[in-house]
């Protein structure tokens, strides 16, 4: 696919940016734009080489949602359209990423570098981990347009912040700056604008310089064991050790300890 308002790189210490790229509109997404990012996020789940994947926005915001002028956001606001027409919209639009994401094992960074809201913020919240800009704003401002999270928000933000905070955020499209965001755990650290993108991309080649198929299970582990009892997490615990237990990287991991050396992980 030719990317136009995605930017789509693949470095060659395993990582892989995705910059949203609509400057002039905020980073609100089109149809196109969704048909390219998921383009990227398939690429990147296929790649054995991409190990760790990040998510950004150019200029000054990081996404504003749907933009409401385009296709991506007018089909549903068309109260002449019939619920025959719009029952699979958002299904087959924009809940294709939260869709593709939840399959992804590699690890998912956003570096919100500027404005998240609305939409833009459930974008956000899929990420692993999310790294905020000091320029950065949050908001689930849906509330405000009379409708609801359709991309997964409200399964989403709960389990980031809790249930009270996020039927506050939700009930209420409060707009938040990025310090709010760290008090709450919505981000994991905030940082001057300048700084963002380096820590963010450091932050993923340690990742994507360590040992993937350990870090692909553990995470894993960690999502299902959000919807299962403690016994269950403890088989599927045992199951992917055995897997770990395979690798080369197991055996390189030990071996470097007793040489007293970093060791030098592959990925397999």
């Amino acid at each position: 696919m030719q990317f136009e308002q995605v930017i789509y790189e693949k470095h060659e210490d395993g990582v892989a940016v995705i910059t949203l790229n609509r400057p002039e509109r905020l980073n609100a997404f089109t149809r196109q734009m969704l048909d390219e990012w998921y383009a990227a996020l398939q690429d990147a789940h296929l790649d054995p080489d991409v190990r760790a994947i990040v998510v950004t926005g150019a200029g000054r915001a990081f996404c504003t949602g749907a933009d409401v002028g385009s296709g991506a956001a007018s089909a549903l606001m068309d109260r002449a359209r019939t619920l025959v027409e719009n029952r699979n919209f958002l299904r087959d639009s924009v809940q294709r990423i939260p869709r593709l994401l939840a399959q992804m094992d590699k690890p998912y960074i956003a570096a919100v570098n500027g404005p998240a809201v609305g939409a833009g913020m459930d974008m956000a919240s899929l990420a692993d981990i999310r790294f905020a800009s000091q320029t950065a704003r949050f908001g689930m401002t849906y509330v405000r347009m009379g409708i609801i999270p359709g991309d997964g928000g409200c399964w989403l933000l709960p389990r980031i912040v809790g249930m009270a905070k996020a039927l506050e955020l939700i009930w209420t499209g409060e707009i938040i700056d990025a310090e709010e965001a760290l008090r709450i755990g919505y981000v994991s650290k905030v940082l001057p604008p300048d700084e963002l993108m380096p820590y963010t991309l450091e932050f993923a080649r340690k990742l994507a310089r360590g040992p993937a198929v350990a870090i692909q299970l553990s995470k894993r582990l960690a999502y299902r064991g959000m919807f299962t009892d403690l016994d269950e997490a403890l088989e599927a615990a045992q199951a992917a050790m055995l897997i770990a237990q395979m690798t080369e990287d197991a055996r390189e991991g030990p071996r470097a300890f007793l040489e007293k050396r970093e060791p030098q992980f592959k990925g397999r």
